[in-house]
């Protein structure tokens, strides 16, 4: 799939069934994905109520290379999954790249949800997957606070949990696939948690969740946005990717887990930076905020 910047497209048909495109990755999901014109207009028209609730603001897209095996890591917002949609389009509407996400477990592992996933080409998050695709030279997205990241608890906002997250620089560096961070805020400030997954109230759905076989620290908040609905307020989203970081200083390193611990504190570095340049922006953005934003319109 090509495009311009305009998001015109040249649409190419979606790969044939054949098992080529399914034997390397797993649970069956294709080795090639393209999306045509039909695709890419449920995905305008899925997303655009919530791209006119946000009006998102992108910066330094053009750090994404056009071509060749790219990794893509960013932050996980509180509750995950809200906020990435709309930059992964937009990424293709300017790059002329189409994503490849690494999806959680437990979403692969739901039958009807698993599929839809495979058709907007993100696979199962694990390792084999990831070097598959960059071996081919794809672009992938990966978020290395995982699930912990995403159900936050109160006083973490825009925190990055990558204790023991070291995976996403090793595969970076086998594959040779420069690293670029990409920085994501707006949702943190659409919500409140009310209570945490550590609250005494929540107990049940921490049982719950245990019940999954899932850690209990995945227990989801109580948010709230407009008032006491989930309806999140029209903050607006923000995001930045930053300059892509090359792993080769790290390739021949004798104790390669010491390489990949290096190359992840030195991406966490550069993915702060991007979150506090967008801190920056938010804070003198006057359309921050829907009445900003429609007092802005007024007074042109």
């Amino acid at each position: 799939m090509s495009h311009d910047n305009s998001g015109s497209a040249v649409s190419r048909d979606r790969p044939s069934g054949d098992s080529s495109h399914t034997s390397v990755l797993s649970d069956g999901a294709p080795l090639s994905v393209s999306l045509t014109d039909t695709d890419l207009r449920v995905l305008d028209t899925l997303l655009a109520p919530l791209r006119a609730w946000t009006s998102p603001r992108y910066y330094g897209l053009e750090n994404i290379p056009a071509d060749g095996p790219v990794l893509l890591v960013g932050n996980h917002n509180l509750m995950g999954g809200i906020d990435a949609p709309l930059l992964l389009p937009e990424i293709l509407r300017r790059r002329g790249r189409l994503i490849r996400g690494l999806a959680e477990n437990v979403l692969i592992s739901v039958p009807g949800v698993r599929e839809l996933l495979h058709h907007f080409g993100a696979v199962r998050g694990n390792r084999r997957n990831c070097l598959a695709l960059l071996a081919r030279g794809e672009a992938v997205i990966v978020f290395p606070g995982g699930g912990r990241e995403a159900v936050r608890r109160k006083n973490e906002k825009y925190v990055l949990k990558w204790q023991g997250r070291s995976g996403f620089a090793h595969m970076a560096i086998e594959a040779g696939a420069p690293i670029v961070p990409v920085a994501m805020i707006g949702v943190d400030d659409a919500y409140d948690i009310v209570f945490d997954g550590d609250h005494p109230v929540l107990r049940p759905l921490r049982w719950a969740v245990e019940a999954l076989g899932l850690s209990k620290d995945l227990t989801p908040p109580l948010i709230r946005g407009i008032g006491p609905t989930v309806l999140p307020r029209p903050e607006r989203f923000y995001f930045s990717a930053g300059a892509p970081i090359d792993p080769a200083p790290w390739r021949d390193a004798v104790d390669k887990h010491a390489a990949a611990v290096e190359l992840r504190d030195v991406v966490r570095k550069e993915l702060e930076e991007e979150l506090k340049f967008l801190f920056a922006e938010r804070e003198r953005d006057s359309g921050r905020t829907l009445i900003g934003r429609l007092r802005g319109l007024l007074n042109r």
